[in-house]
């Protein structure tokens, strides 16, 4: 007798009756349920989203922290209990808007979870309290992303002649080790090349800490920069529980690729300690330069120059954005080099044509020539 095989159905992740067992009773059922419906949407996210551990961690609190403020279930949830939440935390803890975004987000999509059909939660709902979840995150009652950056006003970044001092600052210490005979030099040479970096290409610090000599590669349209004509970025920031997220900068600054071509030829190979390293950036010790080294590379040189101490090397990011466009780059050309999703408190981004890349760099390139100078442009 021939027997067939059967192909076991595939069954998403966070649905119902994986955690609960149909028909059977609980002494406490709408917190067994909520609990049930927590580790169904957990493991959704986990399993089918593939989402970070610690984002899905944060996310689970959220929503427990608004089901212990309404004192209701989620079949019980209505707009405006979560209107209220929102208004407690706003008004009373002022709470920062990218946070309560983030919040309106966790909530948002647990009420998507529990409200599908795919997942039997709304079936559920119905069978054991006769009414089921509804979606209380909506476009009228939740902030839209408008800005990219929301941090504190504080944050702002270099005038052009702040970022000429420091970047002056970062060379002549090069010149006082070599002159007094001291040992660092090779650590001197690196810091100055990498904050000519991170401003020059609009780099966060973990970005920049990140690369490797391999990420780089020829731009057709700039066959002056060499090997260095495109910066691969492969540790951009992720959106919320996701992946880094990478992209292309083109080089357009002459004088930052002359100092990163000098760097990689010159002074990198004397600090590489063991054989397959890639790391661009490394330690006395060989190791990957970490970000705290650069922060704290960036701070004894603002202190000594008597610069504002809010100043951080996220500064030169800002600063790399605002000055491309004060001098006249698309908007659009800047906003897809520092992989912006959403509009950024620099500048307004508007949207540009798949042939930007070769329109705009070319006008990018011709107003960026010169290493920037102390005596032009406005304070921002």
């Amino acid at each position: 007798m021939r027997v067939g095989v059967g192909v076991a159905k595939r069954v998403p992740h966070g649905v119902s009756s994986l955690y609960l067992a149909s028909g059977v009773s609980f002494l406490n059922a709408p917190e067994s349920v909520f609990d049930a419906m927590i580790e169904g949407w957990r493991m959704q996210q986990l399993g089918g989203r593939r989402l970070k551990g610690d984002s899905v961690t944060a996310g689970v609190g959220v929503v427990r922290r608004f089901e212990a403020y309404a004192m209701k279930k989620p079949w019980e949830w209505s707009a405006s209990d979560f209107d209220e939440w929102m208004m407690l935390l706003v008004s009373q803890r002022q709470v920062a808007a990218s946070t309560i975004r983030s919040y309106q987000g966790a909530v948002r999509q647990f009420c998507d979870y529990v409200c599908s059909p795919h997942y039997g939660w709304v079936d559920e709902c119905m069978q054991r309290f006769g009414t089921h979840p509804v979606q209380v995150c909506h476009e009228w009652n939740t902030l839209p992303h408008l800005q990219d950056y929301e941090g504190g006003a504080g944050r702002r970044p270099l005038t052009r002649q702040e970022l000429q001092r420091l970047l002056d600052h970062a060379d002549d210490e090069v010149s006082r080790v070599l002159d007094g005979h001291r040992k660092g030099a090779l650590p001197a040479f690196r810091d100055a090349t990498l904050m000519k970096v991170v401003y020059a290409w609009g780099l966060r610090a973990s970005e920049a800490v990140g690369l490797d000599v391999t990420d780089f590669y020829r731009n057709a349209k700039a066959p002056q920069f060499g090997e260095l004509g495109v910066m691969q970025v492969r540790h951009g920031k992720s959106s919320r529980g996701g992946p880094p997220k990478r992209r292309a900068v083109v080089s357009l600054f002459d004088w930052a690729v002359e100092a990163l071509q000098e760097y990689i030829e010159q002074v990198r190979p004397l600090m590489v300690r063991s054989e397959g390293t890639t790391a661009l950036w490394l330690s006395e010790r060989g190791t990957r330069l970490r970000t705290r080294e650069l922060d704290s590379r960036f701070a004894t040189y603002r202190d000594a120059l008597g610069l504002d101490e809010v100043l951080t090397p996220h500064a030169l990011r800002h600063s790399y954005v605002t000055h491309l466009i004060e001098s006249g780059v698309d908007p659009g050309f800047v906003q897809r080099q520092v992989g912006h999703l959403h509009q950024s408190t620099t500048a307004i981004y508007t949207g540009v044509s798949t042939d930007y890349m070769n329109t705009m760099m070319s006008q990018a390139l011709e107003r960026t020539r010169h290493r920037p100078s102390g005596e032009e442009g406005t304070e921002s």
